[in-house]
């Protein structure tokens, strides 16, 4: 197993930039609800926030396996229901889940900063308490996804990206697609990356758009009633900057600017 060590106290990388290439972001938790807590208990979350989010949507979950035959894929044992609800801001850019397993903010692009992303999660968060009264917290996680838009020609992924896909010498150097992704364990906090990068297709403007999706995690239990959970997702927060601006460029970064 490869390990990044990373110092405990983290001095975050920071910088806003004019062009983020943030398309989404996304803070979960996951929890433990009481036995007694059911989808009508989660569906009343939508009376304390119906002035900013008033568009609800059931949220529905599927579980099944595909067995592989020479016939043909099948699909066994699946199943489904509602596990919660979502509800979104009227202009879309602002989500939020009520689970029955936990929940989940999300904000879409554009993202301000850290701070607003924070303080309207945890509002969000201390509602779902008071209606869902988990017993307790057993995962935190913050999910960055980037769309960098780099243009072309392009000879080398590492002018933008430092971690990409390479081709061995010898081997046709074009690409059209790839899809990588690295489950990186970090020691010092403890957490877990997971860094995955893909590609789209070019766009009319003749750019080439790079995804680089970091997904920092921390499975653990904490203490509902207690803030350690959100102290966590400081360092989450700090550990997603630190990968993330230690993945890209100068020339990147111009990019943003």
């Amino acid at each position: 197993m490869v390990e990044l060590d990373v110092d405990a106290t983290i001095s975050a990388e920071r910088e806003l930039f004019r062009n983020a290439p943030i398309t989404e972001a996304l803070l979960d938790i996951r929890a433990i609800l009481p036995d007694h807590t059911g989808l009508d208990q989660l569906a009343s979350f939508h009376d304390s926030i119906r002035d900013r989010y008033p568009n609800k949507r059931d949220r529905k979950i599927w579980t099944g396996s595909i067995h592989v035959r020479a016939e043909g894929p099948e699909i066994a044992g699946s199943s489904g229901g509602i596990d919660g609800f979502l509800f979104s801001s009227v202009d879309g850019k602002n989500l939020v889940q009520c689970r029955l397993d936990g929940f989940t903010f999300n904000r879409l692009k554009p993202y301000d900063k850290w701070e607003t992303f924070r303080e309207e999660a945890f509002k969000l968060w201390q509602s779902y308490v008071r209606i869902a009264a988990p017993k307790e917290i057993t995962r935190v996680a913050l999910r960055y996804i980037n769309r960098i838009e780099i243009p072309l020609p392009i000879t080398d992924f590492k002018d933008y990206v430092l971690t990409g896909p390479e081709i061995a010498p010898g081997l046709p150097q074009g690409l059209t697609g790839f899809f990588m992704q690295l489950t990186i364990p970090i020691t010092d906090i403890p957490a877990q990356a997971i860094v995955t990068e893909t590609i789209e297709p070019i766009t009319e403007t003749k750019r080439l758009p790079f995804i680089l999706d970091i997904d920092v995690c921390r499975q653990v239990a904490f203490n509902v009633a207690e803030h350690d959970a959100w102290e966590v997702f400081e360092k989450l927060h700090d550990l997603k900057n630190h990968i993330f601006f230690k993945s890209i460029t100068p020339k990147a970064r111009e990019l943003f600017r």
